[in-house]
């Protein structure tokens, strides 16, 4: 491997695809009676686009997000995955879901997939940081874990990457609880997945920042404080 290539990436781009849960117009009567489960986790990562507009512009990075809401489409799902539309849009025609992933899904992937594919082809070595966060509490069960980072085990430059940024952030804060690959599989089905498909592991580095949601709806000094301790990691990570 390129000993260049094995250090600080030459690009930073940061990324949050359930930044909102915004319901566009032409598809407001679909969510009329909805109005609580969209301000759920089932319709947004709350906190995730307050995590990815810090990170990026400490780094000064190109930042990606979109604010409709996941249960329209979920712009984390590859197209024929069964989680793609939820349950008030998977009945729809196939037309009608065309026609949202060509307006609402395709633009957003699509700007990042060529971001990332023109800075490789530029010779760049890519760093794509995806900001999402989880509720405290699924089905009963508490999640064990206040940050967490998914990528793919077998991928150095990830398994690298993450280990840098939670040693640093564990020093900081040595009172949260850091996870790897939880509480989901960093190698699932997910933009990061499809990116790893095409570029090669000394090329793209993606990891996924999960944030607990506990902090979000705590609000006011602790939410602030876990926002600043993240960048500070991060920096300190990329200065590693």
């Amino acid at each position: 491997m390129n000993p260049r290539r094995a250090g600080r990436p030459d690009r930073v781009l940061v990324s949050c695809e359930h930044g909102g849960h915004e319901v566009p117009a032409a598809w407001a009567g679909l969510f009329g009676d909805h109005a609580e489960l969209l301000r759920t986790h089932r319709g947004w990562d709350a906190g995730a686009i307050d995590v990815a507009r810090d990170l990026a512009a400490a780094l000064d990075a190109p930042l990606f997000v979109a604010t409709t809401t996941r249960l329209l489409i979920d712009l984390n799902r590859s197209i024929g995955h069964h989680q793609l539309h939820s349950e008030l849009t998977r009945a729809l025609p196939r037309h009608a879901r065309r026609a949202i992933a060509a307006e609402h899904y395709r633009p957003h992937r699509g700007a990042i997939e060529a971001a990332v594919a023109a800075a490789i082809d530029g010779g760049a070595r890519v760093l794509h940081i995806a900001s999402h966060s989880f509720t405290p509490e699924l089905n009963g069960v508490l999640r064990q874990a206040d940050i967490a980072w998914l990528y793919a085990p077998r991928r150095a430059g990830e398994r690298a990457f993450a280990a840098c940024w939670r040693a640093a952030l564990q020093a900081r804060r040595p009172d949260l609880r850091l996870r790897r690959n939880y509480p989901y599989r960093g190698t699932g089905d997910g933009l990061t997945a499809l990116l790893r498909t095409r570029h090669a592991d000394d090329r793209y580095v993606g990891v996924e920042l999960e944030v607990n949601q506990r902090f979000v709806l705590a609000g006011g000094d602790a939410w602030s404080a876990l926002r600043r301790a993240l960048v500070e990691s991060l920096q300190a990570a990329l200065a590693a």
